[in-house]
């Protein structure tokens, strides 16, 4: 674990908020000179509290108007491999996250699709015919509200 100070934790939220910042701005932002930001950045690239940039798409104005949450239960976990399920749910391009969780269900998945009919295509052709699929539940996300992170 990498200590972590109040200065430290305003340049981890600003680039949070927005990633592209660059330590001369955030410096700014912060009253801090550039060449302290970047290097209290590259400490934190270093021991890896920082690992890596994300890039958030609107996915509505892509055409993906529908996002769901879905626990997937499996079949028959001594007869389909952990890994196989994976890799097969991975590769399908809707789904946009793959959660092995504890609890009810085995796994939760994010589908994005672009209604609700593209969806059930997406769910009874591609999801339901996975090796080891089973119960499934689906929760249709009605709103959402975007948090940046913990700190």
């Amino acid at each position: 674990m990498i200590e972590v100070d109040e200065i430290d934790r305003k340049i981890l939220r600003a680039l949070v908020r927005d990633a592209s910042k660059s330590s001369k701005s955030l410096g700014e932002e912060l009253g801090l000179s550039q060449p302290a930001v970047w290097r209290r950045i590259k400490r934190l690239k270093d021991n890896g509290a920082i690992v890596g940039r994300r890039l958030r798409l609107d996915r509505e104005k892509l055409g993906l108007g529908v996002m769901v949450f879905l626990g997937v239960k499996l079949a028959a976990k001594g007869r389909v491999s952990l890994e196989d399920f994976e890799r097969a749910v991975s590769a399908i391009p809707e789904v946009v996250s793959v959660e092995h969780v504890l609890g009810l269900y085995d796994y939760r998945l994010k589908v994005v699709a672009r209604d609700i009919p593209d969806f059930e295509r997406v769910l009874r052709r591609r999801i339901m015919t996975l090796p080891g699929a089973g119960q499934v539940e689906a929760n249709v996300l009605l709103s959402e509200e975007y948090r940046y992170g913990p700190l």
